[in-house]
């Protein structure tokens, strides 16, 4: 494997240099097969992902392929005038210059893919990095093994690959990966293990895009209107069993509204996942924890919390063998509790309680800054603090998850949920050296005036220019 990774590595250093001068019909070109391999194989990726995940077709459909035939479509419309080189103005000082930015391949990329939507999140960097220009190897997570084989097999079916490459694999896969010298990184996952990658790219200066996670909190103020809230707190929660790394993490729900807003929320989870009142677990529409090892770990931070005064105020139940856990709402948390601390990443929703909205936003800022915060409340000053007085990757207001959608945002977290951005233009941003280009005219030379000899007059010039300009 070792070798094999190497060689493709070569033959993909070759073909950076060969598309650095590619067109944008050459990019859309490699672009289209992946949307046509997708039009022609939707069954076998609701299949691939009801195997990993016991995932219902309709959600594989909105959370999976929806986002990346999204994206190949704006990614089209738009690429032409992405790769256009941008004119800047000169200034006072750059007078007679003339001045451009021009975009180029990074060259050779690392995509590091997660779990948890193991067709988005590895198609869609795919999408990016094809359309700067930039020829890849893509290491899916082994822990999704049906998806990650068949991203693997649409690879080998519509690219060469000294183009794009699978390798898939344990850790020491990616391990053998990360000690080469890529020109961009892009990663996917938790922020122990990306710290782990940012390490092994700083021995080769090899430049980083790292989409984290963190406890994304969800304030939920008294204007807000309780019943929407509910529904859509509950739908962006419980998502892929909330294994989703922009699910709200937990509640901050002012305190004359919290009983209210409990019975708002079983009535949705209700709603959704049992009209019938069947029982959630034969719910279809549920999907499951990825594998006993994170089952274990929900329920271990389960049992933490109830076992340190933790209230279960809706469901609770689980199911070894099916890896099935209850949607469940936990009140009376406190900060001595594991799940106060880790991010939950499954179906757990701990609800705290606020007075005021400064309340809040400092028991925000104690925590590590989230990939998201949402806010459910009327337009007023109190949502315009909140942004101003916290820091997050994205803020959405009455509603959930729904940015990851919005093909004009940026993507991305801050310090320890993530670093560069992505999604649409800058995703292909960060897959791009943005270079300047300076044209000077022949003869003239805008630092004549003052070069050495530095004499009273070329100091006169100086003083002038740093006064004034």
């Amino acid at each position: 494997m070792s070798q094999e990774i190497i060689s493709c590595f070569e033959s993909q250093k070759t073909t950076a240099i060969q598309w650095r001068t590619s067109s944008r019909k050459e990019r859309a070109e490699r672009i289209i097969r992946i949307q046509k391999w997708i039009e022609t194989n939707i069954s076998r990726i609701q299949v691939a992902l009801h195997e990993d995940f016991k995932k219902h077709p309709a959600e594989t459909d909105i959370s999976e392929i929806y986002p990346v035939t999204a994206a190949i479509k704006h990614t089209l419309k738009n690429l032409k005038t992405w790769m256009s080189p941008k004119k800047v103005a000169p200034g006072l000082s750059m007078t007679g210059t003339k001045a451009k930015i021009v975009y180029e391949p990074k060259g050779v990329s690392l995509i590091i893919s997660p779990w948890n939507y193991p067709f988005n999140l590895a198609i869609e960097p795919l999408i990016s990095a094809l359309s700067a220009g930039c020829p890849v190897i893509l290491k899916p997570s082994e822990l999704s093994p049906h998806t990650s084989g068949l991203i693997q097999n649409m690879v080998e079916e519509i690219f060469d690959p000294s183009e794009v490459r699978v390798f898939n694999g344990d850790a020491e896969v990616a391990k053998k990966l990360l000690e080469l010298p890529f020109d961009h990184i892009f990663f996917t996952g938790s922020p122990t293990v990306g710290k782990l990658v940012m390490e092994a790219a700083s021995k080769n200066l090899s430049s980083v895009t790292l989409e984290l996670g963190g406890k994304s909190p969800t304030i939920i103020h008294s204007d807000a209107d309780l019943n929407d809230a509910a529904f859509k707190i509950i739908y962006g929660k419980f998502l892929n069993c909330g294994q989703t790394c922009i699910a709200p993490d937990y509640l901050l729900v002012q305190k004359d509204i919290k009983d209210q807003l409990l019975m708002e929320l079983k009535v949705a989870i209700q709603k959704m996942y049992d009209p019938q009142y069947k029982g959630i677990e034969k719910s279809a529409d549920l999907a499951r924890v990825i594998n006993l090892k994170h089952f274990n770990r929900l329920y271990s931070l389960l049992e933490d919390s109830k076992s340190k005064g933790a209230k279960v105020e809706f469901g609770g139940n689980s199911n070894l063998e099916t890896l099935y856990i209850e949607p469940t709402l936990i009140s009376n948390i406190t900060e001595d509790m594991a799940i106060a601390e880790e991010e939950i990443f499954g179906p757990l929703l701990p609800i705290l309680s606020y007075s005021t909205i400064e309340e809040a936003i400092s028991l925000i800022n104690k925590k590590p800054k989230p990939l998201a915060l949402y806010y459910f409340g009327e337009e007023s000053d109190t949502y315009k603090k909140v942004i101003h007085e916290t820091s997050s990757g994205n803020v959405v207001f009455n509603d959930c998850v729904l940015h990851f959608l919005h093909p004009n945002l940026p993507f991305g977290g801050v310090n320890n949920s993530g670093i560069g951005k992505s999604h649409g233009y800058y995703g292909y941003l960060s897959f791009s050296n943005e270079k300047g280009v300076l044209k000077q005219r022949v003869g003239f030379n805008n630092s004549t005036l003052m070069k050495p000899p530095y004499d009273k007059k070329t100091q006169k010039i100086i003083s002038t220019l740093i006064k004034w300009l």
